[in-house]
């Protein structure tokens, strides 16, 4: 457990934005097929390392991603998970059409925040499963590790049982197909991904290694979610909750909600 911790603290200074970089371009050749080609090659070349060096400087604090993930389908995946001490397989596709998804992502087994969210998320767990929704933990992780957490104790910085699966990503492929995979460290960001019954993405959020997730706005988004899903003449304006009061997405049926505010 010492050698897990002191690799973490290695991961989480290491991945300080300052840090990052950007690779230099690749050397350009030139054509000598006359003096006059030369020149103008030689100063489009001049030009064009000045524009990537400065673009260089300004987009070293920048973290490229893919494609925005929300409104698209989710990656299917099947996988090795640990659930009630045992080895089972969890492919995603198999809730289409019958529950929605949490889908979180966490660093790493054994570490500090982790196990906040983890056992936050398990406590919790009858009210995600009222609303008809499945909960699904992932990390790079092996089963093997993930059973040796979960036959830990909590008071010894552990999980004890779990309502729902730890998913291996030992390939890490799920986490790159969900853009949350840190590359060069090969540990995933704490994503976390609401998927509909459709298999549709609907939310997503994505917090670097030091801030745990709140369950309480997950199942606040997940119930309004579901609302405007179940009533899609409506919407939810901020920080809505089951059984307050909804808004009409046109000017004239918006005034009836900003009247009552």
């Amino acid at each position: 457990m010492a050698a897990a911790s002191s690799a973490f603290a290695a991961v989480v200074s290491s991945t300080n934005p300052r840090s990052s970089y950007s690779s230099s371009p690749k050397s350009q050749a030139l054509s000598f097929s006359n003096s006059s080609s030369l020149t103008f090659q030689s100063k489009s070349l001049r030009s064009s390392l000045s524009f990537r060096q400065s673009t260089a400087r300004r987009s070293s604090f920048v973290v490229k991603a893919g494609l925005p993930l929300v409104g698209n389908q989710a990656p299917d995946f099947e996988a090795e998970a640990v659930f009630d001490q045992e080895f089972i397989n969890v492919k995603l596709s198999d809730y289409i059409g019958k529950k929605y998804v949490i889908l979180f992502f966490y660093p790493l087994d054994f570490t500090f925040v982790c196990p906040t969210e983890i056992t936050a998320f398990s406590d919790r767990y009858a009210e995600f499963e009222q609303i008809n929704t499945e909960i699904l933990g992932v990390s790079v992780d092996s089963v093997f590790s993930h059973l040796a957490w979960v036959q830990t104790d909590r008071k010894s910085g552990g999980l004890g049982d779990l309502n729902y699966p730890l998913v291996s990503d030992v390939t890490k492929t799920i986490s790159k197909a969900f853009n949350v995979l840190i590359e060069d460290q090969g540990i995933a960001l704490r994503g976390l991904f609401i998927i509909d019954k459709e298999g549709v993405i609907q939310h997503s959020t994505i917090n670097n290694l030091a801030i745990g997730r709140s369950v309480d706005e997950t199942l606040r988004t997940l119930q309004a979610l579901q609302f405007v899903q179940e009533n899609p003449d409506e919407v939810c304006p901020a920080g809505w909750k089951p059984g307050e009061k909804s808004m009409k997405p046109d000017p004239k049926g918006s005034k009836e909600y900003f009247a009552a505010i």
